[in-house]
């Protein structure tokens, strides 16, 4: 099959509801050299998980004549482009203009992805890491498990041992996960009652600590939600900024993670973490992960003021006792 590339941009957890197709390549093509164009941030995942073989910045500047008719195009990048055998791209292209620059580069196969997931299927909603894999067909690859159970390199695995080491916890600490964010704070429930099932848990078990991760998405609003589990006595770590294959390292050493829908709650379904994870005005049909150990709660017509604490603690001793 010779090399194949995907181009794919997006956040964290666009990125990772790819991740299906990305493995079912590896799985199905192993002489074939799988190479991924993104955010490196990001991408590195992939890489650190073993599921590419490389990976190049989608930040590249001359990159950017690719999106212009009849551009002058960087040499070194035609040639880059002409090596791969399949292209698989998740652009937004609405003119064509991408895909032409392409093929002036001597791409000869390129399936194109979907750039947005389709969400008004109201019978039988999708989940997004099928839709994600559609253009494989092409290859008479087909995608049974809409997920990946991730696990990273040496060096990931050392960075979040030297992370939890810096934390003064020790053996017997039962970690609790929970991401207070997401991209977007209409998906977020209330600080509030993340607290108020912290307090509960805690109280269930005095060995549970709490790991808190956050990223930009949260640099505003985290401190605030620290000072909550101050305030309450409860102890914790604080995974700030972490690069992402250390991050998954670190929450794979979690009992339990809680989150909403955000790329990093898809990070820790992946990881193997079984997780409580509340969705609002988003469809958990479509977005949530499907790992095994994911149980999601639906907001009652997408209001998550109307989540219950205590359908959350049910959910997250349902995990815990197991």
């Amino acid at each position: 099959m010779g090399k194949i590339l995907f181009i794919r941009g997006g956040a964290v957890g666009d990125f990772i509801l790819t991740l299906p197709a990305i493995q079912l390549v590896r799985e199905q093509l192993p002489d074939a050299e799988v190479e991924v164009l993104g955010y490196p941030p990001i991408v590195r995942l992939a890489e650190a998980a073993g599921l590419v073989d490389a990976t190049r910045s989608i930040e590249y500047g001359p990159l950017s004549s690719f999106f212009m008719p009849k551009a002058v195009l960087d040499p070194e990048l035609m040639d880059y482009f002409d090596s791969f055998s399949v292209v698989i791209s998740y652009l937004y292209d609405p003119d064509g203009f991408f895909e032409d620059n392409l093929s002036r580069s001597g791409v000869d196969t390129l399936y194109r992805g979907p750039y947005r997931i389709a969400e008004n299927e109201k019978e039988s909603p999708t989940p997004a890491a099928t839709q994600l894999a559609k253009p494989l067909e092409n290859l008479a690859l087909f995608l049974d498990q809409p997920h990946v159970t991730l696990s990273f390199d040496d060096s990931s695995r050392a960075d979040a041992e030297a992370f939890l080491h810096s934390s003064q916890a020790d053996s017997d600490t039962h970690w609790v996960a929970i991401h207070p964010g997401s991209g977007s704070p209409r998906k977020n429930w209330s600080f509030e009652g993340w607290i108020e099932v912290a307090k509960q848990l805690h109280a269930e078990d005095p060995q549970t600590r709490f790991l808190v991760s956050s990223g930009e998405a949260e640099d505003r609003t985290v401190k605030d939600f620290l000072a909550l589990l101050e305030a309450e006595k409860l102890a914790y770590a604080h995974a700030s900024h972490l690069p992402l294959p250390v991050l998954g390292s670190v929450l794979q050493r979690a009992q339990l993670f809680l989150g909403h829908d955000s790329g990093i709650s898809h990070l820790a379904a992946a990881c193997g973490v079984p997780a409580v994870l509340v969705f609002g005005p988003t469809d958990p049909e479509i977005w949530a992960p499907r790992n095994p150990e994911v149980i999601t709660v639906q907001a009652p017509e997408g209001d998550l003021s109307q989540v219950e604490e205590q359908e959350i603690l049910n959910a997250s001793r349902k995990i815990l006792h197991n």
